[in-house]
């Protein structure tokens, strides 16, 4: 993609709205726009950020057996009310009455609809187990929505709901889950820590969040230092062993960690020795919970189990804020002069620069540079504007791509581009032949 065709709106200053990193420079690089408060357009960079990041999240559900739905919006109220949630749940959510005065609402979750449908579609329990999931827009009316998309009204979530005949077996799917969900961070280039979390107004009582660290997290965390140790690329286990999965779960769930709802002084010193606990703050960028028979009772879903009962199934549910996770990288992975994308969820994989577009030699080196790179299997953002050198250094800094390819005149007549690794800082000249080689054996790219 060529620059100046493309549609990327930055900003030079800081946005006076924007109280933390990721809202400041996700503005400034032209990735979002506020419509309104708690709710963004998503803009050409951004949007492709975030895709990445669905993909992802896709990939791994779809490992574990689970299979993609996708349901609306708009539910009816008749369905939370059999369930005993319309009233409960509070302001946060969005009551609507259409032109025929039926009540409706907008999503912020859906275990209601997602049981009727279970309900609708299975009598036996050889129907079982089966987990849904879709990728849904949600809306959720924050009393004090802020900090950019990390805690908007309308948002972006994966959510997953597994069914299954009783408790074992419920348990299963919802260590899959877990497991997933540490594939899914991992691929990301995020330590998520599981920890042991409220239930809140989904119910139940079992459940985790997941957390990566920053200073800017809205919990405060407590975990003991060998669980931030751990190996978490190791998760290539057989979906269907339960032994196996359930042992990968222990490995994390026998660690101590903690938010500050959760948190009790004396079982982190009983459990912690005093060099090994560490406390900080964590950004939440998923939730698990297994609620047994809490919507399927009230709802009616149930199955004929072996011996011709009726049992209603046992159920949990599964959430990945999938926008929210664009500003939680952001977050943990930046420095002053804008964003450092990990390159599996990057827009694009290299930045092109050209320090003297309307050089004959220069523009003709980089077109051919350009099409290698995209030969070889790269996406690249070519920046083929006339602007001055600094102009192209800080924009390329600011969105963050993994790889920067700067090509000038001097180089040109050497026969070299400089590359520049944005994570580390380093910068090395490489032969304009072998610029695509160099960057597909250093790595580029998402590592499924």
């Amino acid at each position: 993609m060529r620059l100046s065709q493309y549609f990327l709106p930055t900003l030079r200053d800081d946005p006076k709205e924007a109280e933390i990193v990721s809202h400041r420079f996700m503005l400034r690089a032209g990735m979002v726009r506020q419509e309104s408060a708690g709710i963004y357009s998503w803009l050409p960079l951004g949007l492709r950020v975030m895709k990445k990041i669905e993909q992802i999240v896709r990939e791994e559900q779809d490992r574990t057996g689970a299979i993609e739905v996708l349901m609306p919006t708009i539910q009816s109220a008749d369905l939370w009310r059999k369930s005993g949630r319309y009233d409960d749940y509070g302001k946060e959510m969005l009551r609507i009455t259409d032109r025929h005065e039926r009540e409706m609402l907008y999503g912020p979750t859906n275990e209601e609809m997602i049981t009727d449908i279970l309900r609708a579609g299975t009598q036996s329990y050889k129907d079982l187990p089966v987990n849904l999931y879709h990728i849904q827009w949600k809306f959720r009316d924050e009393v004090r929505p802020r900090f950019g998309v990390m805690r908007g009204r309308e948002f972006l979530m994966k959510d997953a709901y597994s069914f299954d005949l009783n408790a074992e077996n419920a348990q299963h799917s919802y260590n899959k889950m877990f497991v997933a969900y540490l594939r899914t961070y991992a691929r990301m280039g995020l330590k998520a820590i599981p920890m042991k979390a409220d239930t809140g107004p989904i119910g139940g009582d079992n459940s985790h969040e997941f957390l990566i660290l920053a200073d800017t997290g809205e919990s405060e965390v407590y975990f003991d230092r060998d669980l931030h140790e751990m190996d978490w690329s190791a998760f290539n286990v057989d979906y269907d062993d339960k032994q196996a999965i359930a042992g990968v779960v222990t490995d994390y769930t026998s660690k101590y960690a903690a938010t500050d709802e959760m948190y009790k002084e004396s079982e982190f010193h009983d459990k912690v020795e005093e060099g090994k606990r560490l406390s900080g703050r964590g950004i939440e960028v998923g939730h698990i919970f297994l609620f047994g028979t809490k919507y399927s009772e009230p709802l009616g879903a149930v199955v004929q189990s072996p011996d011709g009962k009726q049992l209603p199934v046992h159920s949990g549910s599964y959430g990945v804020g999938v926008s929210r996770l664009v500003g939680a990288i952001i977050e943990a992975s930046h420095d002053e002069n804008g964003i450092i994308w990990p390159a599996a969820v990057a827009p694009f994989d290299v930045g092109l620069l050209n320090l003297k577009a309307g050089d004959e030699a220069t523009d003709a080196a980089c077109q051919t540079v350009y099409e290698q790179l995209g030969a070889a299997g790269l996406d690249v953002l070519y920046d083929d504007k006339d602007d001055r050198a600094g102009a192209k250094f800080s924009r390329m800094d600011l969105i963050g791509l993994p790889w920067q390819v700067i090509i000038g005149p001097r180089g040109v007549k050497d026969g070299k581009a400089e590359i520049k690794n944005r994570a580390t800082g380093e910068r090395q000249d490489v032969e304009l032949s072998r610029i695509a080689e160099f960057l597909s054996e250093n790595g580029t790219g998402s590592n499924a």
